[in-house]
């Protein structure tokens, strides 16, 4: 892995100061945002471009454990806090508690540190040429719309600020369609950027965006954002084109893909998902059903999931057999979108359009998990059933399962166990409490 994480402290100290209402305060060892977006040299702007991406990885453990647990995928058993297992599977979520407020915040320093890139490359004294500009653009704007479709997915009607570039004069909060529409005009726009921006970027990318690392490779990740976009809006001749544009291929490696990198050294960061077998404390439990609805022979299972050694864990009244083990070390990459994903977006476009190509895609995803070909109804409704399922179990623990149920109208206890008296099934979270403000 490259050492542009060795930065990332520095990087989320200035994004985390840079909040703060000490303005006639200068810091004498360190340059503020403000010294960024004024007269920003080269060096500069390579600081904040490795560090966008850096600043990604921070609380990103937090998002998807709330959002998988939500949907029941798994339970945090561990009893480190009832919160876990009370109010987020309860509810109602209080919009000024950790669950509500933590990974929002946390995408949004992503927004931020997207925001200041920008004002940077725009107010630079190091007289970038215009393919330059086009690649800080087009990488600091896709990085921008994927971290606000991130925290829509959280938010879903209760909206998001797509305009937070001045925060004495905050944008309004949209709904969700808006939200939508706003995101994927911004991955336009970072898209036009790209392919502008000649045959290399002005900076670094951590092995994480390994192939993806050219504008014109980097420009097939954003558009496959920009398909899941579409996929989310229902757009489904969108969805197939936009995979055109991408990295999408049915016979490639499912694991293609652009991911965040871990490292165990100098200021890097560790994979916080990865929880260690059978150990106290890493009760990270998966549902009973996701083992108990498998298909016999699904290979999936056994890579995903580890029987807990000492026995069933039961915390508040909540119990499970198998840890979830989706990462095999604490330096194992987290996928920010991969091929496999790419394969079951197709499939689903394809259902009303070409049932030939939409059973093609189900298969390759099937029989890479050791499955033989899907064999039951073709008709729509059985082919989406049939979709749904595949990817709840490949892409376990990666944030849609909340989000397909969702959009798919089967968010209910016929896809959400409801296992103690008193639990409820919850769509989103609520605005936090000082953005409503």
């Amino acid at each position: 892995m490259k050492n542009i994480f060795i930065k990332v402290f520095f990087f989320t100290m200035i994004m985390v100061f840079s909040g703060c209402e000490l303005e006639e305060i200068t810091n004498p060892n360190a340059p503020s945002v403000g010294s960024f977006a004024e007269g920003a040299s080269q060096a500069d702007i390579q600081l904040l471009a490795a560090g966008l991406e850096a600043v990604m990885r921070n609380d990103l453990e937090f998002h998807y454990d709330t959002m998988s647990i939500m949907a029941r995928e798994y339970y945090d058993l561990s009893g480190v806090d009832p919160r876990f297992t009370g109010e987020l599977l309860k509810g109602p979520l209080d919009n000024n508690g950790f669950l509500t407020t933590r990974a929002f915040a946390a995408w949004y320093k992503v927004v931020k540190g997207a925001n200041v890139l920008l004002e940077a490359v725009e107010n630079a004294q190091a007289g970038f040429s215009e393919a330059d500009n086009n690649g800080y653009y087009g990488y600091a704007k896709t990085m921008k719309a994927y971290a606000l479709l991130m925290v829509l997915n959280r938010q879903y009607e209760n909206g998001i600020r797509l305009d937070v570039a001045d925060p004495d004069n905050l944008g309004p909060i949209v709904g969700y369609d808006e939200a939508l529409n706003g995101i994927r005009a911004l991955l336009d726009e970072a898209f036009a950027n790209l392919n502008n921006a000649g045959g290399s970027f002005d900076y670094d990318m951590s092995s994480g965006f390994d192939g993806f690392d050219t504008p014109t490779t980097f420009a097939q990740f954003n558009r496959a954002i920009a398909a899941r976009v579409a996929l989310y809006q229902g757009n489904m001749g969108e969805v197939r084109s936009l995979l055109n544009a991408s990295f999408f291929d049915i016979n490639g490696d499912l694991n293609l893909g652009v991911a965040h990198v871990f490292g165990a050294t100098g200021n890097d960061i560790l994979n916080a998902q990865f929880h260690v077998p059978d150990q106290s404390g890493q009760e990270f439990m998966i549902h009973d059903s996701w083992v108990a609805d498998s298909e016999a022979g699904d290979t999936r299972v056994a890579e995903k999931s580890n029987l807990f050694a000492s026995g069933t864990v039961s915390f508040d009244g909540l119990s499970a057999d198998y840890q979830i083990a989706v990462y095999d070390s604490n330096v194992d990459p987290v996928y920010m979108i991969r091929n496999e994903e790419l394969i079951l977006m197709y499939a689903e476009a394809q259902v009303n359009n070409n049932t030939v190509e939409a059973l093609a895609a189900i298969n390759r995803v099937r029989n890479e998990a050791g499955l033989a070909d899907y064999g039951g109804p073709t008709d729509a409704t059985s082919l989406v059933e049939e979709i749904l399922n595949q990817r709840r179990y490949s892409l376990l623990a990666e944030g849609h399962r909340l989000v397909d149920l969702r959009r798919l109208g089967r968010l209910n206890e016929n896809y959400v166990p409801l296992d103690r008296p008193g639990d409820n099934i919850l769509d989103s979270f609520p605005t936090p409490f000082n953005e409503g403000l």
